[in-house]
């Protein structure tokens, strides 16, 4: 394995998972801007849409998560191929 690839910087930082708030704290490189608050301590706060909490592979149960309009922008866009009208 190279040597020096590797970062050398990790700190704990908060995962917040937006479609069910839940919270998840662990090492991590990445940057971010915003700050939470959990149990008095003060972390790094990265937003994700989908973490092991929400997603269906491990929760068994199938949810259809649309925050930015992707399935109506399709519809619409693909609408002229109907083949019904």
């Amino acid at each position: 394995m190279q040597k020096g690839i590797h970062p050398e910087e990790y700190k704990l930082v908060a995962f917040k998972d937006m479609s069910n708030d839940e919270v998840f704290i662990t090492k991590s490189t990445a940057n971010a801007k915003e700050t939470i608050d959990v149990d008095g301590t003060e972390y790094p706060l990265i937003k994700l849409e989908i973490s092991r909490t929400s997603h269906p592979f491990y929760t068994g149960t199938t949810k259809l998560i649309d925050t930015a309009g992707r399935i109506d922008k399709f519809k619409n866009k693909y609408k002229k191929f109907d083949k019904k009208s």
